[in-house]
């Protein structure tokens, strides 16, 4: 590993409902950058769904783990299972330099015989104002080839961000 190959990318400048990044087509790994994230609501959390023939995964068939660090208070330890998304635990606000920043790798994506699983690592300046770092991963509890990922806030909109997928060679 070690080469980055950009696959797509999408950059929001006035409000959409979700960001879709298609384009995994092989058993490589893939890595989302995604910089500068808004929301157009407050402490609404940024959802993710995998897409499967390019159609966002809905089913109850996602578990999660995370460690969330936060300035204001201690961590906390963060899970659960059978959720209809991947529960991002990043939250933004409205404001200025509200914003969120944040990698995600994705494995075993486009092998049908596998579960997809990704980690992520992110942080974020949140509404409160506070600083929130989250480290954490997900698993579709499903095995299917998936081809892509669908990113939207729980209601709102996504105000801004630059939403990159790279295959890692």
């Amino acid at each position: 590993m070690g080469k980055l190959v950009q696959v797509a990318t999408s950059t929001v400048t006035s409000a959409v409902a979700s960001v879709t990044l298609t384009g995994i087509d092989s058993d490589d790994v893939y890595m989302i950058a995604v910089n500068n994230l808004g929301s157009s609501n407050d402490n609404i959390n940024l959802i993710a769904r995998f897409t499967v023939g390019g159609t966002p995964d809905t089913g109850s068939n996602y578990d999660r783990a995370f460690k969330l660090l936060r300035s204001s208070t201690t961590f906390n330890n963060i899970s659960g299972t059978n959720e209809g998304s991947m529960n991002t635990q990043i939250y933004t606000g409205t404001g200025t330099s509200e914003t969120a920043n944040f990698i995600m790798y994705i494995y075993n994506a486009n092998n049908s015989g596998e579960y997809t699983f990704a980690t992520i690592e992110s942080s974020a300046l949140a509404h409160s104002p506070e600083l929130v770092g989250a480290t954490g991963g997900f698993v579709n509890d499903v095995q299917q080839a998936v081809n892509g990922i669908q990113f939207l806030f729980g209601t709102g909109n996504v105000a801004s961000g630059t939403f990159t997928l790279y295959k890692v060679l």
